[in-house]
């Protein structure tokens, strides 16, 4: 049985543990191509500079907070105003329990109520996890971005992906 999450806007008190479960997607590079660690101050700021129309949330279970999502801005030009790119992260000890799947869904209802018309994301194909996820939330593969980055010495490919709301 899946356990119960409830989802709600993220507080600048969630900063650490935002830092934390995003640290562990940079250090298990299986979710981003970010490679330097940020600091609890370092999310703080940013959660506190976004927009209304790009929130963070996050799932918590009692006391733990499990996972963040985010819409994020796709491309600062006025005509991409009404597409939404996305985060979601989990800590390591809640995936494969709901967490991403409720995050998803809760960020697709808020892309919605902020008018916006589609969300996009790029991610590493051999995200299994996530490619798992994005497929039950109907996102559809639009590509392959090949060799995009250099992550440990390697060139690694990012697929992009979308969904029409």
């Amino acid at each position: 049985m899946r356990d119960r999450f409830d989802v709600r806007l993220a507080t600048p008190d969630d900063a650490a543990a935002i830092c934390r479960i995003y640290n562990q997607g940079i250090e298990d590079r299986v979710a981003t191509l970010e490679t330097e660690l940020r600091t609890p101050d370092e999310r703080r700021a940013w959660l506190t500079s976004r927009s209304p129309r790009h929130p963070v949330i996050v799932a918590v279970s009692g006391p733990d907070v499990a996972g963040w999502g985010s819409l994020n801005v796709y491309n600062p030009r006025e005509a991409y105003r009404f597409v939404a790119d996305f985060s979601v992260y989990v800590d390591r000890a809640w995936r494969g329990k709901g967490v991403g799947d409720v995050l998803l869904a809760r960020l697709t209802a808020l892309a919605r109520e902020h008018g916006f018309h589609k969300m996009v994301l790029s991610a590493f194909p051999t995200n299994t996890g996530g490619m798992a996820l994005y497929g039950k939330h109907g996102f559809r593969t639009v590509g392959i971005y090949k060799e995009m980055g250099l992550l440990d010495g390697r060139w690694v490919d990012t697929i992009v992906m979308e969904k029409l709301l």
